[in-house]
């Protein structure tokens, strides 16, 4: 824990998508750490919001769209960054369906903005860029893929960030050899409090249990490499960490995401989650429109051999620290008193 926050401590960081679920996490761990953030992303889209709630103090802020080149660069000459965390996407496979181009638009040309934006910066920088677990060709064979499993995609959002790995990958090998140190980052679905995103697992399962009603399942079959957010944001930090020491070896993309051993169907999670928070049974209604895969998981063990990280909740375990986390907030605790508590506990065991 001592060398992580030595070396976060003062260090300027451009953090796309702080207003989300997973850079709310982000940010507030990096300002505990000490470092100097400037955020840049969208107004929060969900009420309420984790970042909104936290209100974790910032060293600049820029509300804009991805889409608006002039406004990343601008954010960039701002931030005057050392390290570049990019988290900011339109991230969900049904709103990819419902608004494709918006999709594709916003995450590989937005990407492609900042990297032009990394381009064009004075100063070398050290990045990690997220993707997710679906840029794989996935034949829904079960087997976890590794790194160098083809990339693919059949929806709108899996095919978008695949094409986002290979504009990276361009960028890399086009302009930023021997100046920018630039890795992507591929994790599994993350869970944790704080997230009220529409057409989510757990908070459409919190939503239910408010209104008392019952949570619809699309895929109550499917498996997903669950992961509670401390998990990757701790990998990513780790990542850009040995990125800027240039490890030698290191890979120019890596998996995060939980042991092999710790699958689990989304029924399974619905009815345990449904019980914990008193609400009733989940119901399915199949949407054949939607065309996600039933099976994913990852094989995480190459950041486990090259950085030293491992997963430090089980499947269960990031659901139990979700699970007190809403019902701590919904019984009246403040957010950043919980967040704060969560990332405190995380730190003393690493």
């Amino acid at each position: 824990m001592v060398v992580l926050r030595d070396f976060w401590r003062h260090r300027r960081v451009l953090l796309t998508g702080h207003t989300g679920f997973k850079g709310a996490w982000a940010a507030r761990w990096l300002h505990r750490l000490g470092a100097q953030v400037y955020g840049f992303a969208l107004p929060p889209e969900t009420e309420p919001s984790l970042h909104a709630l936290l209100k974790t103090p910032l060293a600049g802020e820029m509300l804009a769209d991805l889409r608006d080149a002039n406004a990343v660069s601008a954010a960039m000459a701002a931030a005057q960054p050392e390290i570049v965390l990019h988290f900011a996407a339109q991230a969900l496979v049904p709103a990819s369906y419902r608004d494709p181009v918006g999709n594709w638009t916003s995450n590989v040309l937005g990407t492609i903005h900042l990297l032009e934006a990394m381009r064009h910066h004075a100063r070398p920088l050290t990045a990690v860029i997220v993707t997710t677990d679906k840029v794989y060709a996935n034949n829904e064979s079960g087997a976890a893929f590794p790194e160098s499993a083809p990339l693919g995609g059949d929806d709108p959002y899996s095919a978008s960030k695949a094409a986002t790995e290979i504009a990276v990958h361009s960028w890399v090998k086009s302009f930023f050899a021997g100046r920018h140190k630039v890795g992507t980052a591929r994790a599994g679905n993350v869970i944790g409090g704080g997230d009220w995103s529409a057409d989510r697992l757990i908070p459409d399962i919190v939503r239910a249990a408010q209104r008392q009603d019952s949570v619809v399942l699309r895929r109550p079959e499917a498996t997903r490499p669950w992961q509670h957010v401390l998990d990757p944001v701790h990998g990513y930090l780790r990542y850009a960490e040995a990125l800027h020491a240039g490890k030698t070896g290191l890979s120019e993309r890596l998996n995060f995401g939980p042991l092999e051993d710790q699958r689990i169907t989304v029924g399974t999670i619905a009815t345990d989650l449904t019980r914990a928070f008193g609400a009733p049974a989940w119901r399915h209604e199949p949407q054949q429109e939607i065309g996600e895969k039933g099976v994913l998981a990852l094989d995480a063990r190459l950041a486990q051999q090259s950085l030293s990280w491992q997963p430090r909740f089980t499947t269960q375990g990031a659901l139990a620290a979700t699970v007190a986390w809403y019902r701590d907030w919904m019984s009246g605790a403040e957010a950043a008193v919980l967040t704060d508590r969560q990332i405190a506990a995380f730190e003393d065991g690493l």
